[in-house]
């Protein structure tokens, strides 16, 4: 059986506080990247390090400062929002004042608090990913993961979902992390780090980036390397 490496030498860096954007295609292995960075995958070669002031941290003194809100459906579709965030309390072995505080302000800002007995199984595809990112966000992170979060969605809910992500950004002071393949996202991020088959191609702010390569949409950027790649397989 022919063995298949979905990361291949791959060297990223994100730095703390901003929305960052892994921008890749289907198959690029960005769902692989983020469960590695989430403990769930182990790689056999390379190491991800977790720095703070300097000094790098174990993964398990990290771990419970992590959130990771899945590319599959990850909820309950028999439990309303409010029992979704009854079990996520108790997951997480919150006070019940600090859940009371946070879930309040989390349903307050997803716009989320007049549907609270709705069934997840009942929710449009916009409030589902909502009710997840309140889940991922209600033990407070300091880095937040999420794959694919806007896969699927209509474009009106991805820009509030976008929208969305930038408050809390502002007000819990977080790292984010998000995966897409919809290359017109990359603009929303602060900094983005282009994946394609299983390697690192580019990093660094958007309009830098489109500025360097001469091109005006990360569509143009993908197919230049793309064609570059056919060309040298097509030449060995």
């Amino acid at each position: 059986m022919k063995k298949v490496a979905a990361l291949k030498g791959l060297s990223m860096e994100f730095g703390d506080g901003l929305v960052h954007g892994i921008i890749g295609p289907e198959g690029a292995g960005k769902t692989t990247l983020m469960r590695h960075l989430m403990g769930l995958l182990r790689a056999d070669q390379g190491q991800i390090d977790y720095v703070q002031d300097g000094q790098i941290l174990s993964f398990e003194s990290v771990r419970r400062r992590l959130a990771y809100m899945p590319q599959t459906q990850s909820l309950y579709g028999e439990l309303s929002i409010h029992e979704h965030l009854q079990f996520f309390k108790t997951l997480y072995g919150l006070d019940e004042q600090v859940f009371q505080e946070r879930s309040r302000k989390l349903l307050e800002m997803t716009r989320l608090d007049r549907f609270q007995e709705r069934l997840a199984s009942q929710l449009s595809g916009g409030m589902y990913k909502k009710l997840g990112l309140i889940c991922a966000l209600l033990a407070s992170p300091e880095v937040l993961f999420l794959d694919e979060p806007t896969n699927g969605v209509d474009p009106l809910s991805r820009r509030d979902f976008w929208k969305l992500l930038y408050e809390f950004r502002e007000q819990e002071k977080i790292t984010i992390l998000v995966t897409t393949s919809y290359m017109d996202e990359a603009l929303k991020c602060e900094d983005v780090h282009l994946l394609f088959d299983g390697k690192t191609l580019l990093e660094g702010a958007p309009e830098e980036i489109l500025k360097k390569e001469k091109c005006h949409t990360f569509d143009e950027v993908f197919l230049r390397y793309d064609s570059s790649l056919e060309a040298f397989e097509a030449s060995t």
